[in-house]
């Protein structure tokens, strides 16, 4: 590995056994990172961190509380933090009008009201200089059928990422955001993009002929926490191989290709 990050303190939330956050973990580590990891699950992220050697953070985005623990907590073990990367998510799928005040209380806590705390959180530990990362998504952007709390709540995140660059901007603190479209090997997408009719219905709709996997989006990172990108603050930066530039399967689209 190249050694981009060398020196610097990585705080990562999100981290889960086979996800995005666990190979954004391994990838900074590789690159000469200081890392510590934070996630839901208190067996799961113990046992993580004792595999990769980091210290490890119990973090539940619906309780205030737990956040602050986990940035805290970060920060004293790394002495310091240089980059707080989000990489949380939970996708439901329901029809607008079906969605319910619980399911949609519970996205705003788990995609906006935590998030927010969890940066707001970050921005009183963070070095001057640093870089702040929401993993949101292609769909914060183009249509999905019956995603709209999803959408709405990443969208906002990504709203919130542009203010913090313009807030912070003047300590050389940079926010952005990193937009992937389908990701075939995440355990968010079920496993349904290893199917070869699936991939080639996304395919007709990515430029570059192919759903995404995780290391096309830890590149990215590795580019925006470094050095090489610090002329680069309050942007969605789109890792989807072009997607924005056409569409989203319909569901029906979807249905089909999982039929055939």
């Amino acid at each position: 590995m190249t050694q981009r990050l060398a020196g610097k303190k990585a705080l990562i939330l999100g981290v889960n056994r086979d996800n995005l956050g666990l190979a954004l973990a391994e990838r900074f580590l590789a690159e000469g990172a200081a890392v510590a990891i934070a996630g839901r699950n208190p067996d799961n992220t113990a046992a993580l961190a004792k595999e990769l050697g980091v210290a490890g953070f119990v973090c539940d985005l619906t309780d205030m509380a737990s956040i602050d623990r986990a940035v805290e907590g970060a920060a004293g073990a790394l002495g310091g933090i240089d980059i707080g990367i989000n990489s949380t998510g939970w996708g439901l799928l329901k029809p607008f009008l079906e969605t319910t005040e619980e399911e949609l209380q519970a996205m705003a806590a788990l995609q906006f009201t935590g998030p927010f705390r969890f940066f707001q959180d970050l921005l009183r530990v963070l070095s001057d200089g640093g870089s702040l990362i929401q993993i949101s998504s292609v769909t914060a952007t183009i249509m999905m059928d019956d995603h709209a709390a999803y959408m709405g709540t990443k969208a906002g995140m990504e709203h919130v990422m542009r203010c913090i660059a313009n807030e912070f901007g003047a300590r050389g603190i940079r926010a952005n955001s990193l937009a992937p479209g389908g990701i075939a090997d995440a355990p968010m997408s079920g496993g349904g993009l290893h199917l070869p009719a699936l991939q080639a219905l996304y395919g007709r709709e990515i430029p570059l002929g192919r759903p995404g996997v995780k290391k096309d989006v830890v590149d990215a990172a590795v580019w925006l926490a470094g050095d090489e990108a610090g002329f680069v603050t309050g942007q969605v930066i789109h890792v989807s191989g072009g997607q924005t530039l056409r569409r989203n399967p319909s569901m029906a689209d979807i249905g089909g290709a999982f039929a055939a």
